[in-house]
């Protein structure tokens, strides 16, 4: 790899971004088909949306730059980050506590995301790219906003209990019950579940 200029810097971070994006397009149908929680599902298919537009301004942002094609590579970080959703994909166990895996690798993607967004639209101010760092700006919002639905769905609500305290409350004895797939949104927004 060579970098010339600041210029540089910014087409290797929108590389990174555009593979990494491409990844997660692949990845979210699994992660969204192994999440129990009907709001978690949701999520991740909405997130998918967005992440096809992320891809879009991608293309937007290397065009502003006079870049035809976007630069061959791999985000190796992201193939980190995705294979540890890979390995819940297949998960057997307690369906909330799953469901808490998914959210922390989940949220893992988003921080990745967020920090490279962050950068490359810095990057891109300070080349006075307005158009790119529009673009960067408004899928960052995006981002933010995943990361921030995640945590409430983690967490829970002023009314609600979130997935990770649900998983906290269980049992062992839990478990037989808990294997079940829950077609409509689970407990976790209500009360926890009886023994």
């Amino acid at each position: 790899m060579e970098i010339h200029s600041l210029s540089d810097v910014l087409v290797d971070v929108l590389g990174d971004l555009y593979s990494a994006e491409q990844q997660l397009v692949d990845a979210l149908p699994k992660l969204a088909s192994t999440a129990h929680s009907y709001a978690l599902r949701e999520a991740f298919e909405t997130h998918l949306n967005e992440t096809r537009t992320h891809v879009e301004r991608l293309d937007g942002a290397f065009a502003d730059m006079g870049i035809r094609f976007a630069p061959s590579k791999t985000s190796r970080a992201m193939q980190g980050l995705l294979a540890d959703g890979g390995d819940l994909v297949g998960a057997t166990g307690d369906s909330v506590a799953i469901d808490a895996a998914l959210i922390g690798v989940a949220q893992r993607v988003e921080h990745y995301e967020i920090a490279g967004y962050g950068t490359a639209r810095s990057l891109a101010g300070e080349l006075g790219l307005d158009t790119t760092s529009s673009l960067l700006d408004q899928t960052l919002d995006e981002e933010g906003k995943a990361n921030k639905l995640l945590i409430k769905l983690a967490s829970g609500g002023l009314l609600s209990s979130g997935i990770n305290r649900l998983a906290a409350t269980r049992s062992e004895g839990d478990l037989a019950t808990a294997e079940k797939p829950q077609i409509e949104e689970p407990a976790y927004a209500q009360e926890p579940l009886q023994a």
